[in-house]
């Protein structure tokens, strides 16, 4: 048979049906769940209604009611057992999983998830330079960064580019399926490590000379990392840190790492 003009097509409905949230979901389905099934009949994956209002309501009813999830991430001891842990997890399927943000954007659309975990270190485009374009691809689509990377930089990068949480993965499993209950809630679950930062960004010296990447590599320093870990750790080159450190020594008017540190911590710098 051929596709009739005249009806939606399973892709419009998924459209629209993808722009309501759970709630509406469960109350549209307790709600129209009556309809006779004449009013629907299928021809392989296509199916024809009577009319629009009819067949999104026939979309909703069908789309299962679990919170959808898809991960990327490149390890894959990691993203099978993220897998495990949430698709046994009642409530909770996972839809798909990818090892790189290049493979996820062919697909993700279809997918169609309502929570995205994503790695920042990925092999490509990394998770956070990703984020911009998965917000258009998926714009109702919560995104919660789930890494190893506790950079103050890195975390307002995310949250700036539409993250709507933050995890490390050292996050009690429960505690990751709870926090994606809690971001289709409208929450923004953060570990608690990386919430204190966030907070205690809010009671630095506002009259601080430095910038907020001068700030984030000399609290690393602080912590007795080395310039190199920096760069790599803030994927920016050697000698923009050698840079950054120059310029910190002179708005600081010191001479040595101990000194800057001294004068950042006694002016609440960092």
């Amino acid at each position: 048979m051929q596709e009739n003009p005249d009806y939606p097509t399973n892709g419009a409905a998924k459209y629209i049906g993808s722009r309501l949230k759970h709630a509406t979901k469960l109350s549209a389905i307790s709600k129209y769940c009556l309809h006779p099934p004449n009013k629907y009949r299928q021809t392989g994956d296509t199916l024809y209604c009577r009319n629009k209002e009819l067949y999104l309501k026939y979309y909703i009813m069908k789309r299962d009611l679990d919170i959808r999830v898809v991960i990327i991430e490149d390890d894959e001891t990691i993203r099978e057992g993220y897998a495990f842990l949430i698709g046994n997890t009642a409530g909770y399927k996972i839809v798909a999983t990818y090892s790189s943000c290049e493979d996820a954007f062919k697909k993700i659309v279809q997918d169609d998830p309502d929570v995205l975990l994503l790695d920042v270190e990925l092999p490509g485009i990394s998770g956070i330079e990703a984020l911009p374009k998965l917000k258009r691809l998926i714009p109702d689509t919560h995104i919660l960064i789930l890494t190893v990377y506790e950079q103050e930089m890195l975390i307002f990068r995310a949250l700036g580019n539409g993250a709507a949480g933050y995890l490390t993965k050292n996050t009690p499993p429960e505690k990751i399926v709870a926090a994606i209950h809690e971001v289709m809630d409208g929450g923004g679950p953060m570990s608690a490590h990386i919430a204190r930062m966030v907070i205690s960004s809010f009671k630095r010296n506002e009259t601080t000379p430095l910038t907020r990447r001068e700030t984030e590599i000399l609290e690393q320093i602080a912590t007795g990392k080395s310039r190199k870990r920096i760069a790599d750790e803030l994927y920016i080159d050697l000698e923009t840190v050698k840079s950054h450190i120059k310029n910190i020594y002179h708005k600081l008017d010191v001479h040595s790492k101990a000194d800057a540190i001294k004068a950042a911590k006694d002016n609440k710098f960092i």
